[in-house]
């Protein structure tokens, strides 16, 4: 199972497939424009420029007279597991950090909650709600998509670019400010669901 890591209390991974790290920013806020899995992964980068955040925590901080903020520094993490299986094979697992859960569950309503939200891989995004403290959910509640691409790995095993999505995906609310709770309590407790739900490879989503 290939992991991502915790940075500034927020857990966050890159997956070295085009299709899979494209979809979360290739899937259209609007509906009209529904991503492919066959889309190129320069277009769909290419459509918006990065957002330096670190920088601009960095200026925003120096105009309100604060200290420079300081990130958080985390011990080396182990060797990232690579699988053998063929990636048309995989078993992809998804964690996502916009708040998303789905109708019936409990909203995050509070900062530093260290919760997370068990999605079945079939849920409809009918079905998906977001909340969050920290960005605009204008975008996320029109489409959860933009923030949760259940749908999309759905769509990339139906085309046969990956085995299958897990059974379960998991979300919570990022902007978590004490690491030592990602660390201690909400990353191995993802880590496990993982290993329980037998993935081949972990897709991790940030806000």
């Amino acid at each position: 199972m290939q992991c991502g890591e915790v940075c500034d209390g927020t857990f966050f991974g890159l997956l070295p497939v085009a299709g899979i790290v494209g979809s979360a920013g290739g899937q259209e806020t609007q509906r009209t424009e529904r991503w492919s899995p066959r889309d190129s992964i320069a277009g769909m980068f290419a459509r918006q420029p990065p957002i330096d955040y670190i920088e601009r925590t960095r200026s925003l901080y120096a105009s309100l007279g604060y200290p420079p903020y300081r990130w958080v520094e985390n011990p080396p993490l182990a060797e990232l597991a690579r699988t053998a299986k063929s990636q048309n094979e995989w078993r992809v697992g998804l964690v996502a950090s916009g708040g998303i859960y789905a109708a019936g569950q409990i909203a995050f309503h509070y900062r530093d909650d260290p919760s997370y939200r068990e999605i079945a891989r079939d849920t409809s995004v009918e079905d998906l709600r977001a909340t969050h403290f920290a960005y605009d959910l204008a975008d996320a509640r029109r489409d959860p998509n933009v923030v949760f691409p259940l749908a999309a790995l759905r769509d990339l095993a139906r085309a046969g670019v990956i085995g299958e999505a897990a059974p379960y995906a998991y979300t919570f609310m990022g902007g978590i400010y004490s690491s030592a709770k990602v660390r201690g309590t909400l990353a191995p407790a993802l880590a496990d669901r993982f290993v329980a739900d037998a993935v081949d490879v972990a897709l991790m989503v940030p806000v």
